[in-house]
């Protein structure tokens, strides 16, 4: 059987994902791990750089990961990098690092590759081959990634700079501490003023939205643990009323309050307000009432080309 792996070194968190063809030509996933490394801090300076520190938790996730993966035997092993290490000063530098400790390349991601190849892993997606025409957002550290499908055909797609690590550390000067209203509104109007400017069109009534990412997974793993189950016992389908309320629920926490709340992935709990404020306010702008959560993103568009080409 042929496999394809696929490393997503992403600014909070370093993702594999190993994936074949079924009997029908579908994406078959084989196995998928998600190591947080938050190689990013400081992404929201004027020149940022990778920490020595980022550097040796990414390299050391990416070894972890490469390791778990080899068993599976693939015939591609693919890693790629977004956000965090294409805006670095020093990218090149970790490139460097990780080619001479694992043999591996790391192809650096454009803002547009990585729209172009979320939603090319959407329409990998079996529960969603109903929708015809709607929206996909992937909230990652360094950016979001914002697409238009009609008749299942990307017509609209661009990368923006409202990663939630991003954010936090520019519009939350102290992430331990419960939220500040005034800070969370200023995040609030910049993720609306960013998507204004950008020119990302949407329609005046409620449009079709799928969202994918950390996030999106993080809400319904809360919502498991307050009711006893599996993520993938939750509704796939999450209203903005939800995150407005989980948010109201979260703001008053201190950072470690916020780590005790059952389900919280410890590493997430500083930024997750921000993405929170940042998947409200995009829906507020678009006039977007729910979002349906789907697993399958850059990992899955990049297994999905990478086996069309074997």
């Amino acid at each position: 059987m042929t496999r394809v792996a696929v490393l997503d070194i992403g600014s909070n968190s370093i993702k594999s994902l190993v994936a074949s063809r079924d009997a029908t030509g579908r994406l078959e996933t084989i196995s998928t791990k998600t190591l947080d490394a938050r190689i990013s801090a400081g992404i929201s300076s004027a020149h940022p750089l990778l920490s020595e520190d980022g550097m040796a938790r990414g390299l050391a996730a990416i070894q972890e990961l490469l390791a778990a993966i080899a068993p599976a035997g693939p015939t591609v092993t693919l890693l790629v990098a977004t956000s965090a290490v294409r805006d670095a000063g020093n990218g090149a530098d970790f490139r460097t690092r990780v080619r001479a400790a694992t043999g591996h390349e790391i192809r650096i991601l454009t803002g547009e590759e990585e729209a172009d190849l979320i939603g090319r892993g959407l329409t990998c997606d079996p529960a969603l081959a109903g929708l015809q025409d709607f929206f996909v957002f992937d909230l990652g550290g360094g950016s979001l990634e914002c697409l238009r499908f009609q008749g299942r055909r990307i017509t609209q797609a661009l990368s923006l700079p409202l990663g939630c690590v991003r954010l936090t550390e520019r519009f939350l000067p102290d992430p331990a501490a419960p939220l500040v209203p005034a800070e969370s509104t200023r995040l609030a109007l910049h993720v609306r003023d960013e998507l204004k400017s950008s020119g990302f069109r949407f329609p005046l009534t409620a449009p079709e939205a799928v969202f994918t990412g950390g996030t999106m997974s993080t809400i319904r793993t809360l919502k498991a643990a307050l009711h006893g189950v599996t993520l993938a016992d939750t509704p796939a389908i999450v209203t903005t009323e939800a995150i407005g309320h989980l948010l109201d629920e979260l703001a008053p926490l201190t950072l470690e309050q916020r780590k005790a709340v059952p389900g919280m992935p410890p590493a997430r709990a500083d930024v997750f307000p921000a993405a929170l404020i940042t998947m409200l306010a995009l829906a507020d702008y678009g006039h977007i009432d729910r979002f349906h959560h789907s697993m399958y993103n850059l990992r899955w568009g990049l297994a999905d080309q990478a086996l069309a080409k074997l």
